[in-house]
């Protein structure tokens, strides 16, 4: 594999970053993770840290030096981080159970495969174009399903930030796994939180994404959010790979450019560290019905809104 990537992330206008990123890779597979810990008073930081953990560790287990079933890898390793954060929460004697939106990819055989929970997005990018992109898992876009409310409105609908969809509620989460992509050499992905995609138009993010390398174009990005939001805003987070295939690029490759050939099979690299012990997840998840998810979102904003009032 040869690939180009890079990630940044910027604390915004919050007291706290919660929003956590990484990626790893064998010789021949590359995982990138990016999470968004969800209410500015539940230690949101703490599940996207234990997500983003517990994913890896997954990773590092199976990736031998690929993974056999991405789909499946990637619907079960959120179940097991969902899991693991409701450990987390009864072995640290917590409150209540912190959550946080996820968006995960696994890349190999020059294929991409995606999976996440509530509004933290994966573009899939060519040319400048957007060829897919995530289904926000939330209140608004539901309503766009349905035909009440016009796509236009997405950024200003006063439901915009309700969610029903994440990992550490009370309801297993519905994982939402795309089928696999075929990459050409050029292609671009994109994870990035609400922090982000909420500031920029679409087509604005692509374009900035086509007109440089990662290496620039990221926190290009991240500065035109940061801009956009002011003082109050959110946490930004960002993670980008140009993808180049797997022929040798020559002598016009990237200096960023990472090469996968010379590692050895049961090599892994990382930059997500510290990885706790994966718990199996439950089974039997069934996905969400109209009242589940009218359920979901009220359990969500509600423990929200309680923390926010007990430790204002």
């Amino acid at each position: 594999m040869q690939f180009s990537v890079y990630q940044e992330s910027h604390i915004g206008g919050r007291k706290v970053n919660q929003d956590r990123v990484g990626y790893s890779f064998t010789r021949d597979a590359l995982l990138l993770v990016l999470a968004d810990g969800m209410g500015g008073h539940l230690r949101g930081e703490v599940a996207a840290s234990v997500a983003l953990k517990t994913v890896a560790t997954l990773f590092q287990q199976q990736a031998t030096p690929c993974i056999k079933k991405p789909q499946r890898f990637l619907e079960e390793a959120l179940l097991a981080a969902h899991h693991d954060i409701h450990q987390y929460r009864q072995a640290h004697q917590m409150p209540d159970t912190p959550r946080t939106t996820i968006v995960a990819c696994v890349i190999q055989h020059n294929t991409a495969t995606w999976a996440h929970c509530g509004d933290s997005r994966l573009y899939w990018m060519r040319q400048g174009r957007i060829l897919a992109c995530t289904r926000d898992h939330s209140h608004v876009e539901r309503l766009i399903a349905k035909g009440l409310v016009q796509a236009s409105g997405r950024a200003t609908h006063p439901d915009r930030n309700k969610l029903y969809n994440c990992l550490g509620a009370d309801t297993p989460p519905q994982v939402e796994v795309a089928t696999g992509a075929g990459m050409l050499p050029g292609d671009q992905l994109l994870l990035c939180s609400d922090g982000l995609w909420s500031m920029l138009p679409d087509d604005e993010l692509a374009r900035r994404l086509h007109a440089q390398t990662v290496a620039h174009a990221v926190p290009d990005i991240l500065r035109a959010a940061l801009g956009a939001a002011g003082d109050s805003g959110d946490n930004v987070t960002a993670l980008a790979v140009a993808w180049h295939g797997g022929a040798p690029a020559g002598d016009a490759a990237p200096a960023s450019m990472v090469s996968t050939a010379a590692l050895p099979e049961g090599l892994h690299s990382t930059t997500i560290r510290d990885t706790p012990a994966v718990q199996a997840p439950p089974e039997n998840i069934d996905a969400f019905d109209e009242d589940e998810i009218e359920k979901a979102i009220a359990e969500i904003r509600g423990a929200i809104e309680k923390s926010s009032h007990v430790l204002r």
